[in-house]
């Protein structure tokens, strides 16, 4: 695979590209500004998602081309930037080659004097091919997380840096792309007695529940220099998880716990800031819209003949929090929920990649208690009782009898959110339920969060821990990026063997531990 890296012009916003951003007489006061870097996103052979945000009202031009000189155009749309979405423009284009680098620019028009325009800033991305190539991509989550902001001093947010070399064909973003209820300080004393120093903001400085709280949390991780040359080179396939709005949420809780009195929510309901989150979640990210469900989130990705990647959404259909123990399934132990599953049976049951990719933000298996304060309750799937399926668990159960039932061959599952790297490989025959084909899960994150776990595992679906890194009982829990346990994980399928190899790194770009697995074939 080509390894490519934008030229310096590139990588700087390229004002003079083209002589209409270069007026002769200077209005620089009315020249729209691009102001946190370009993303690009959900790319498959022919299509894709690309973003720009600016700071006035304004039409942003983006075209496509398989040239960085831009010479001759194979895609361009237009999106309006206008207050109403915070001045984030976002466009889809479709009729692009496969298996190409795709160059793209962003040109900003003023709204108010159509002759003025802005400077051009450049990203790139790379088409799904169309053979049976190699693919590599990488996958996190939590990003800002537990009052670990942006420090300079540092180095900013490096894993970042780290996942760009890799040159991936994308990223998986596995949620907790923002920590709405998390405050960022201005200083962290460290254990060393040394100093973290955060960049610090308005919309930072206290837990999001309006509209521009939550878009301010998105623009925070877009200051970032690390965050935006990933972003302008690597598209990325996103998804979100709990602190998108406030720890542990479902759809219709009270916001009446003892974490949310101490983080002073004035509202009395997650419901409206599930709302507002949602809308900055889908104007910052570069996400495709569903026409006839806006706010989905859930889909399915193909890059290429090897591979289907299937993001789900695992927050926002969920029945409660709580103990999950209903030994029939109803709404009170939905997980995806009804729709979303039956939509991913029918999806997996329909795809013809090699590998399905199961994008899911919560792992299968690990506990996650739901009330800090009291430690009861399950958050995630299990609730830690060992033994047959029952609550969320009826859900999964469900789904992977099916893909037994239906032959569905080479399923992996890819996660995040406990903030510790390990890999799971769940075998039937260490398990209280056994109507499943074996398959492996790997965790990775975060991303730039404080580290914790390890976490306790259920047996119900016999998960075997052959990897796992996290903090030490020295170390403690809420492990600062210094301490180098910032985690991603990285896939590559052999074009001609087909093979997966999935290996999981550290900030440091040290390859911990990693796996080949072979395709079954037919």
């Amino acid at each position: 695979m080509t390894t490519f890296r934008l030229s310096r012009r590139g990588l700087l916003r390229a004002g003079g590209a083209l002589t209409l951003c270069a007026p002769s007489i200077s209005r620089a006061a009315d020249r729209p500004l691009i102001t946190h870097g370009l993303q690009s996103g959900d790319v498959t052979q022919n299509a894709a998602i690309a973003w720009a945000r600016v700071n006035q009202a304004s039409r942003v031009r983006f075209e496509f081309s398989t040239t960085e000189s831009f010479k001759s155009l194979v895609g361009a749309v237009w999106a309006d930037a206008l207050p109403e979405s915070d001045f984030t423009a976002k466009a889809g284009v479709t009729g692009l080659p496969p298996g190409q680098d795709i160059f793209y620019r962003a040109i900003p028009q003023n709204h108010a004097d159509p002759s003025v325009f802005g400077e051009t800033a450049i990203g790139h991305f790379r088409t799904a091919p169309a053979d049976n190539r190699t693919v590599s991509f990488v996958w996190s989550g939590d990003t800002a997380g537990q009052g670990w902001g942006i420090n300079e001093d540092w180095g900013g947010m490096k894993a970042y840096a780290t996942m760009l070399k890799h040159n991936p064909d994308f990223f998986i973003h596995s949620g907790d792309t923002i920590y709405a209820d998390g405050v960022i300080p201005a200083e962290v004393k460290l254990k060393d007695g040394t100093v973290w120093k955060n960049l610090v903001t308005e919309s930072k400085s206290k837990v999001a529940e309006t509209l521009a709280d939550f878009r301010g949390n998105y623009a925070y991780n877009l200051l970032d220099k690390n965050v935006r040359a990933f972003n302008a080179h690597v598209p990325m396939l996103v998804q979100w998880d709990d602190h998108e709005v406030t720890n542990n949420w479902w759809p219709d809780e009270p916001l009446n716990r003892a974490e949310h009195g101490r983080k002073k929510y004035s509202e009395k309901f997650a419901l409206p800031m599930v709302a507002r989150s949602h809308r900055a979640f889908h104007e910052y990210m570069p996400i495709a819209r569903d026409p006839y469900e806006p706010a989905r989130i859930y889909r399915k990705i193909n890059h290429g003949p090897n591979v289907d990647v299937f993001m789900l959404d695992q927050r926002s259909y969920r029945g409660p929090n709580g103990g999950n123990m209903e030994s029939e399934y109803g709404p009170n132990a939905y997980f995806m929920g009804p729709e979303q599953i039956s939509w991913l049976k029918r999806e997996l049951k329909a795809s013809k990649a090699t590998w399905k990719i199961i994008a899911a933000d919560m792992p299968i298996s690990i506990f996650v208690v739901y009330d800090g304060d009291t430690k009861k309750g399950s958050e995630g799937v299990s609730q830690l009782d060992q033994g047959k399926p029952l609550g969320r668990e009826l859900e999964i159960a469900d789904l992977l009898s099916f893909i037994k039932r239906e032959k569905i061959h080479n399923t992996v599952w890819l996660t995040a959110d406990v903030h510790y790297t390990s890999a799971h490989y769940y075998d039937p025959n260490h398990a209280a339920f056994q109507d499943f084909t074996p398959f492996w899960e790997f965790v990775s994150g975060p991303i730039h969060a404080g580290t914790f776990g390890p976490g306790e595992l259920d047996r119900t679906f016999g998960p075997q821990l052959k990897y796992i890194k996290a903090p030490t009982a020295e170390q403690g829990q809420n492990t600062a990026p210094t301490a180098g346990l910032q985690f991603f994980g990285h896939v590559k399928i052999d074009g001609q063997t087909q093979q997966m190899t999935v290996t999981l790194r550290d900030v440091a770009d040290n390859a911990l531990w990693a796996t080949t697995l072979d395709p079954v074939r037919g």
